[in-house]
């Protein structure tokens, strides 16, 4: 199987399994207790956390471990509002852009929230976004833009965005949902934003950790949604998945140790397949063209072909892609990210979503343009 899959979910790489191995075993205790085996793994989950806070250029206390991008990105959109209104807050205003992901846009619609449209481009409308926040002022209590979408890999421009946050709205909180850009982005070198949510499997770690960065004072101004024990600061209660937060930080660590090099190999890879894409559907349609994006992702439209039949018979013939956020796969629906950027729905329905990643070989990229051309005279003969 060639693995183009990427964006959904990565393998867990062989350093991060053999960092892991002695908290699933033998290194097995709460690192709540008092005893020598939890000191142990309490000196795990403290060196995990001064490794995040390396990579994302933060104080080690401003790290919160959680189950994964989800919950961070829940504790923060909700988190803000729940904390605003406890406070007396009259108003809780909670915005994002059109194109987040599910994790952030469904808690901003469950809050009633105001969705900020973007370019055909996928970039935000940053017009829109200062009307909102010239409108609403004090009742926004925090915007959410993700910084590489999904679906598409375009980037936002969140030094922008933060500058214009601060000063239209300057008691707002700005999160972004850096899941799909922590492998290809210097995090730490980003905008400097209250809050960052990443996760594991996105990166060669596990699933079932995840972190958001709480910086400065945004921990005074959040609400845990998980109550129970005082663990990560009083803003996460639970056990922590020592074994599952030791393999994100170690994925992390070399994530960040490699991505120079992953980046220009990764981008000429990807290069490489849109090439080879193009020259058996010359008007294929490349998302976000001309905005920046990640080195990664290649979602192309190829017009007259339905990204369902395509998907099936790629994977018929060895290559595993998809249609966009795989937390919406198995739906008939076109993606909401394109419909987002202007697309209609039967255009959308033509997109088809390949993700590469710093393990992604040559043969690979040949081999699955060699399938698209097979999938594509197959439904076109059809």
């Amino acid at each position: 199987m060639i693995y183009l899959d990427h964006s959904a979910s990565t393998p867990v790489r062989p350093e991060v399994r053999e960092a892991m191995e002695p908290y699933l075993a033998e290194k097995f205790a709460n690192p709540s207790g008092v005893h020598a085996l939890a000191r142990g793994a309490k000196r795990a989950l403290d060196d995990a956390r001064d490794e995040v806070a390396a990579v994302f250029g933060c104080e080690p206390s401003e790290v919160v471990f959680t189950s994964g991008g989800t919950e961070s990105d829940n504790l923060a959109v909700t988190g803000a509002a729940l904390h605003a209104v406890a406070a007396g807050a009259e108003r809780a205003i909670v915005c994002c852009s059109a194109t987040e992901h599910p994790a952030v846009l469904e808690p901003v619609r469950f809050l009633g929230g105001v969705e900020v449209p973007v370019h055909t481009s996928g970039v935000l409308d940053v017009g829109a976004l200062e009307a909102v926040l010239r409108v609403e002022q004090s009742g926004v209590v925090l915007v959410s833009i993700m910084l590489a979408n999904n679906e598409t890999g375009v980037m936002q421009p969140l030094a922008e965005i933060a500058e214009l946050v601060a000063d239209a709205a300057p008691t707002a909180l700005v999160h972004s949902d850096a899941v799909q850009a922590l492998r290809w982005v210097d995090v730490s070198r980003c905008a400097p934003v209250d809050l960052v949510s990443a996760t594991g499997h996105k990166i060669g770690g596990p699933k079932g950790a995840g972190v958001l960065i709480v910086r400065g004072d945004a921990r005074r101004r959040l609400s845990p949604i998980l109550r129970g024990g005082p663990q990560e600061r009083e803003l996460r209660a639970g056990t922590p998945n020592v074994p599952a937060i030791v393999g994100l930080a170690t994925a992390a660590r070399l994530a960040a140790a490699e991505r120079e090099e992953a980046c220009v190999r990764v981008s000429r890879l990807a290069g490489r397949l849109l090439a080879g894409i193009r020259s058996i559907v010359p008007d294929a349609d490349l998302a976000g063209d001309g905005a920046p994006r990640l080195p990664s992702v290649v979602n192309v439209g190829l017009p007259g072909i339905g990204s369902e039949e395509m998907l099936l018979v790629l994977d018929q013939l060895g290559v595993a892609a998809s249609a966009g956020s795989a937390c919406a796969s198995g739906a008939l629906e076109p993606s909401p990210v394109l419909l987002a950027m202007g697309l209609s729905g039967a255009v959308a329905r033509t997109h088809v979503r390949f993700s590469l990643a710093p393990t992604t070989a040559e043969h690979e990229i040949d081999g699955a343009v060699q399938a698209v051309a097979e999938a594509v005279g197959r439904l076109r003969a059809a």
